[in-house]
């Protein structure tokens, strides 16, 4: 395990069934909002790449900018300064193959657990062809057998399974997830957690995780990047060795969590 400063990209093991991945960069990006005239920074000088198939999370106080640098990696926003490429190619706009899962699931209510996870597939015209990827990835989700079933219908954490099946549809290579756990009960969250994990191992896209739970993201990442307040730049960078699964109680985990939560200005937080 190491827990020093760590700004470059290490390869990383392909997962058992590896689809398809990118590499992101983000290169000296800062970002400000307009706010009736006046200038908000929330990003600033933020350089940070990922190697296809990495798992990295982002931790940082409320409000810093975490939640704005996956909408710039999604394409729904342009960088103030500065660019973010997938593959080399900068980002322009949304594409499908780079996806944000939100905090909220966001589902449409008058749609079933089946056609909410289709929508992005009849957007692109490509339901016809597609249908079987629908039940393969409820059945990824383990929602299989709720296809027929309303959102009403579902608990949080089946709801944000639905979320996460719509995105993974579309055989994205990158996968954007803001705190999608945040609001779930902590056993609910503690199941989803494995299940992302165990996710990312089978699908194989590249993962950049928005969280507040710093163990959660050292459960999750294979690297952690902790932010300052905004606007924010990177404070630390700390690369996680030990083997997946993971377990909370490791000796190892327990001493980065500690030096994470320091680097964050929270010291001396009992476990």
């Amino acid at each position: 395990m190491s827990a020093t400063l760590d700004t470059a990209p290490h390869p990383v093991a392909a997962p058992a069934r590896l689809r398809q991945n990118l590499a992101l960069d983000v290169i000296g990006v800062s970002h400000a909002y307009d706010l009736d005239g006046r200038s908000l920074p929330v990003l600033d000088a933020i350089d940070l790449s990922l190697a296809p198939g990495e798992f990295v999370a982002l931790l940082g106080p409320s409000g810093c900018g975490k939640s704005t640098l996956l909408r710039l990696a999604a394409g729904l926003e342009r960088p103030t300064v500065g660019e973010i490429r997938a593959d080399a190619v900068p980002i322009e706009g949304p594409d499908p193959t780079r996806l944000l899962v939100f905090q909220d699931p966001t589902l449409f209510p008058w749609r079933t657990v089946w056609k909410n996870v289709a929508t992005g597939l009849e957007a692109r015209g490509l339901l016809a062809t597609h249908r079987g990827r629908i039940e393969e990835v409820l059945q990824l989700v383990k929602l299989d057998g709720f296809a027929a079933a309303y959102p009403h219908q579902l608990s949080g954490g089946m709801a944000q399974r639905v979320s996460i099946a719509r995105a993974l549809v579309n055989d994205p290579h990158l996968l954007l997830l803001d705190e999608p756990f945040g609001k779930l009960d902590s056993l609910t969250r503690l199941v989803l957690q494995q299940e992302l994990a165990a996710l990312w191992r089978e699908v194989g896209f590249t993962a950049l995780l928005v969280t507040h739970d710093v163990e959660e993201a050292l459960l999750l990442a294979d690297r952690v990047i902790v932010l300052s307040e905004r606007p924010a730049r990177i404070l630390g960078e700390f690369r996680i060795e030990e083997d997946r699964p993971r377990r909370r109680d490791d000796p190892a985990l327990v001493a980065l969590r500690r030096t994470v939560l320091e680097r964050l200005g929270i010291p001396h937080v009992p476990i």
